[in-house]
């Protein structure tokens, strides 16, 4: 038996499993008006939106960022790619150097990795103990609700090579 997602990703891309170009361009094209609509839809309704991208190093984070912002509103879809954490930061709660990046009314933000560095690349790298990651993973479903009962839509997404999916 065939799988029907796998069907449909290789009829759009001619069989192939890529996109011809342009067919990519129109269905871009289309997304980009959609985008349009939707940065319409959050500034009238007030609306604030964080959008997290996660995933491996090559996975298209960068890619899909710029793709989903070369015709929006800078004033409205903010993109936030934080550097490494001074020593003043590191000395505070880990949560506290990504509050002000928070959106507020009217606008999207899109953090291009985020707070799941601490579980990821942090814990990888060792810039963060065993401990350290373990209390991240107890607090962040907390920190998580806090936002969303506070009113901010929170979408994350995890980009593993050219496959998005939902966290």
């Amino acid at each position: 038996m065939s799988d029907p997602i796998s069907d449909a990703k290789n009829d759009a891309a001619g069989g192939h499993g890529k996109l011809k170009q342009k067919k990519y361009e129109r269905e871009l094209a289309r997304l980009h008006v959609e985008l349009v609509k939707l940065q319409q839809w959050v500034v009238h309704k007030g609306l604030r939106v964080c959008i997290i991208f996660e995933g491996r190093d090559g996975a298209g984070k960068g890619g899909t960022i710029k793709a989903m912002t070369e015709r929006v509103s800078p004033r409205i879809f903010r993109v936030v790619a934080l550097p490494a954490p001074t020593e003043r930061e590191k000395s505070q709660m880990y949560a506290q150097r990504y509050l002000p990046h928070l959106p507020a009314a009217g606008e999207i933000v899109i953090f291009d990795r985020s707070w799941y560095n601490r579980a990821g690349v942090e814990r990888v790298l060792g810039f963060c103990t065993e401990d350290q990651a373990k209390h991240f993973l107890e607090m962040v479903p907390i920190f998580e609700r806090v936002v969303v009962e506070d009113g901010i839509i929170l979408l994350k997404y995890w980009l593993e090579g050219s496959c998005p999916t939902w966290i």
